[in-house]
């Protein structure tokens, strides 16, 4: 299951696990935007309807039989600075890039408990582990993340279960489209996280990776 599966990074994990042999319940707002095959199936998911969730962890098993695997990929980006009085952004924030995919990891624990070898990557971000720029909300939103990926492991470990954090700073996707202070050709791929997300999917339990800080600049300590 790859969420946010019709552009940026959920895309490029999408295409990335299909082509190493995996099959592909892709989770989008609008399920018309997929191109089905006997290894991919699109179904409908919006972070911010009301038993999405269980809806499309439902779809999955009826279309495939199992779960193996959950990527949230699914996020975004409205602006809250913490010295606004207006809460509307962050609320839409923490629903959507935290809450969501609690619900989501939440709807398909049995069946990743099932598979013994259960892997979850959430895609959380470099804002999730230092601040530097004024948007509070979505640091906020992130740092919740990698501590649910934490919580997540800690309770799935006896269960073959393993949560990564994955930590990207700049990525050149529609949602830094907007950024100028990075030059474009200069920030990460998506094709490239994919690639690393892969890897840490097809780990063992015994070598399992709890956060993936990967960064297109130099910073200290990071």
């Amino acid at each position: 299951m790859v969420s946010g599966a019709s552009r940026g990074i959920g895309r490029a994990v999408a295409d990335r696990l299909e082509a190493v042999g995996y099959a592909i319940s892709a989770g989008l707002r609008d399920p018309t935007q997929a191109t089905n095959s006997g290894t991919r199936h699109g179904l409908r998911y919006d972070a911010t309807e009301a038993g999405a969730a269980e809806a499309w962890v439902a779809g999955t098993i009826e279309r495939f039989g199992r779960v193996d695997v959950l990527v949230n990929a699914a996020g975004i980006n409205p602006v809250f600075d913490f010295l606004d009085p207006d809460e509307t952004a962050l609320d839409a924030l923490l629903d959507v890039n935290t809450r969501a995919p609690m619900r989501l990891v939440r709807a398909a624990w049995p069946h990743l408990v099932a598979a013994r070898e259960g892997r979850i990557c959430n895609v959380a971000s470099l804002s999730g582990k230092r601040v530097r720029n004024p948007n509070t909300g979505y640091a906020m939103s992130k740092a919740a993340l990698v501590m649910l990926t934490h919580a997540i492991r800690r309770e799935g470990w006896a269960h073959g279960i393993r949560a990564t954090a994955f930590c990207p700073g700049f990525v050149a996707t529609e949602m830094t489209a907007h950024v100028t202070t990075q030059p474009r050709d200069e920030m990460s791929r998506p094709e490239d996280l994919a690639a690393v997300i892969e890897t840490v999917v097809r780990l063992p339990n015994n070598a399992a990776i709890a956060e993936v800080l990967l960064n297109c600049r130099h910073e200290d300590l990071l």
